[in-house]
């Protein structure tokens, strides 16, 4: 093996910092919002109206611990790989794994849900556009405006995420003059008036349709590295973040259930337009506007994932964790390429498997959404364990941002995630035997490339020495 001094002196690859705070801001609201449009309404459906919004109050509160608590990993350890980083300082290689694979699944698997999503709202305005036409397309699109630059990118983010915001506060608006309470608490706790035992089951199945509220906010993480002063920069939108997304989740959900008869609305994919429905009819031009610009709810969340799950290829693929054909930046526009195509060619895959493949007998988008939220969670729990083991053995490590009331914060964080692992294996075995299954063939990738990893380490090194 040729001595270090005999290498080439080759610059790791790196990602451009251009990203504002504003831009930041738009990525981690952009990255979520689509939940706000659909798919929490399916927690009415086992919780009822007030039994969901317990649960999805919990879920709040642990997000928001968990975001005050993941911003100290996030700004000492600016990296795109985000949770990857933070997991291997604390763990070692081994930590960095099972944290990058759960991101890894978290980010690839949540797109192809979104992209049908965005073909099935495109075929009711155009009945002749096939859906997974349209949710490739999407694909295509998108890849190639995060390929084209971050700026750009990030820019495009923060508009459509103002318009889907804009467009959430008119659905508030427009629906509050027919709210009434008693519309929101009739059958509230499982379809029961009043509170008893028996309506908690049901919370706890609602947990993951409360994730879907807040479901990726983390990705921010994986924009550090671009971003111009992540010291700052990161707590701020982070944080401002978060609370944009509780104050939405809850205004939608109340306002939506107290519309009308809200069981018509807890089985359905377009909970807001039925909802306006109530109050405007059918053809006003209140709904026309709402389900136009509904579209872009959707397509801020697909985008910004679109932007996380690349970076997360690309920093497994920087230090071998991935074949490092995945880490090359474009030498014209500085991005990820090459990672941005693969999440891609594997979401299309998923995209036309939607049909022929079934799991429980369930649909392959349907179950890959939860195989995000198993990544999601594993890697919350990995997250905040690393945040407590940092802690100890790196006391001196600069610490832009503190967690705040440490260690009450991560500690809740770390016990929700917990409670909704637990929960979510009770009522997704099948699917959490495959999330296992994916990790087990990670693993083995893992084991058998550790002189890949070897030669990376090596590699920066020289790199660091070189200067």
């Amino acid at each position: 093996m040729a001595s270090q001094s005999g290498k080439k002196h080759i610059q790791r690859p790196a990602l451009k910092q251009t990203l504002s705070t504003l831009q930041l801001w738009g990525i981690a609201v952009g990255l979520v919002i689509s939940g706000e449009y659909f798919g929490w309404s399916f927690g009415w459906a086992s919780a009822g109206t007030l039994g969901f919004t317990v649960t999805a109050l919990f879920i709040a509160a642990m997000y928001a611990c968990f975001i005050f608590s993941f911003t100290e990993l996030t700004t000492s350890i600016p990296h795109a790989g985000g949770p990857f980083a933070y997991s291997k300082a604390a763990f070692g290689p081994m930590g960095g794994y099972i944290a990058g694979a759960a991101t890894l699944i978290e980010f690839v698997f949540a797109p192809p849900a979104i992209a049908l999503a965005i073909g099935a709202y495109l075929n009711v305005q155009f009945p002749t556009l096939d859906p997974k036409t349209a949710a490739v397309g999407a694909y295509i699109v998108f890849m190639a405006l995060n390929i084209v630059g971050v700026q750009i990118a990030a820019t495009f983010e923060l508009v459509v995420t103002l318009f889907a915001i804009f467009e959430l506060l008119v659905f508030m608006g427009v629906v509050s003059p027919g709210f009434s309470i008693a519309n929101f608490t009739k059958g509230g706790w499982s379809g029961q008036d009043g509170f008893s035992l028996a309506a908690i089951p049901g919370m706890f199945a609602a947990i993951p349709f409360a994730i879907w509220f807040f479901l990726a906010i983390e990705g921010v993480a994986m924009a550090a590295e671009e971003a111009k002063d992540p010291k700052r920069s990161i707590p701020i939108a982070y944080i401002t973040g978060i609370l944009t997304l509780v104050v939405l989740a809850v205004g939608v959900m109340v306002f939506a259930g107290g519309a009308g008869d809200w069981t018509k609305l807890a089985n359905i994919n377009d909970p807001l337009p039925q909802a306006m429905k109530l109050i405007v009819g059918e053809n006003s031009n209140w709904l026309h506007m709402l389900v136009w610009l509904g579209l872009f709810g959707l397509i801020a969340s697909f985008h910004g994932i679109i932007l996380g799950y690349s970076r997360q290829i690309f920093a497994l693929a920087r230090e071998a964790y991935l074949p490092g054909y995945f880490a090359k930046i474009h030498p014209r526009f500085k991005t990820p390429h090459r990672a941005i195509l693969a999440g891609g060619v594997i979401g299309i895959a998923a995209i036309y498997s939607d049909q022929l493949i079934t799991i429980g007998g369930q649909p392959l988008t349907a179950n890959i959404v939860t195989m995000s939220v198993f990544g999601a969670i594993l890697m919350y729990i990995v997250s905040m364990l690393s945040l407590f083991k940092l802690r100890r053995t790196a006391p001196n490590m600069v610490r832009p941002f503190r967690a705040p009331f440490y260690p009450v914060f991560p500690a809740f964080a770390l016990f929700g995630a917990c409670v909704c692992m637990v929960t979510m294996i009770y009522f997704n075995l099948l699917m959490f035997g495959i999330f296992v299954l994916f990790l087990a063939l990670g693993l083995g990738y893992f084991l058998l490339t550790k002189n890949q990893r070897d030669d990376a380490v090596a590699s920066a090194a020289v790199a660091a020495a070189a200067g």
